[in-house]
């Protein structure tokens, strides 16, 4: 069987079923306001570090990086909504984001470069996050989200493929 040569890979938080369920459902109900396209069940993730596209082969190495990195227990409460017109995303988010969450990014960030990857910081560097629209046509009607909690106890290694159906998201570790 042949593998692909590059990888497009991510570091993210992986909601339970449960969570990435109810995530995809608001996100359906909230197209009907803002257009758009709901992010699927299978896709809802909080990206901590984007490495984006690398030799398939560096995976292991890769992984490996990350390997030794304890994540403590946290909750996450996502109880905000916003919007980025630049983008046309509209996404769920934290009005107190936990310390463990930004220390987690930064710690993982640094010990993947220091392994010789790219982070991509974005122009305003973490911004804790989960995607709910593409392509939105305009902002949700309120900032205000029903608060939704979410026990943090691990985090994987991502990697993503296009498909005509939006890209598919398969955990490559741990």
């Amino acid at each position: 069987m042949a593998t692909e040569a590059t990888a497009r890979v991510f570091f993210a938080l992986w909601p339970p079923a449960a969570l990435a369920d109810d995530l995809a459902d608001f996100a359906g109900q909230l197209a009907q306001t803002c257009g758009g396209k709901p992010t699927r069940a299978d896709t809802v993730h909080l990206t901590l570090a984007f490495v984006g596209d690398i030799d398939a082969s560096r995976l292991p190495e890769l992984a490996a990086a990350a390997q030794g990195l304890v994540l403590p227990p946290f909750e996450l409460t996502l109880d905000r909504l916003g919007y980025w017109p630049h983008n046309r995303i509209v996404w769920a988010g934290c009005s107190a984001p936990p310390a463990g969450l930004g220390e987690l990014a930064a710690t993982l960030r640094e010990q993947v470069m220091a392994a010789g990857f790219a982070v991509d910081r974005g122009k305003t560097g973490f911004f804790p996050h989960v995607t709910l629209l593409r392509k939105a046509t305009q902002a949700p009607p309120s900032e205000v989200l029903e608060p939704r909690g979410w026990s943090c106890q691990g985090f994987v290694l991502v990697r993503s493929q296009p498909s005509a159906s939006g890209s598919l998201y398969r955990v490559v570790w741990p």
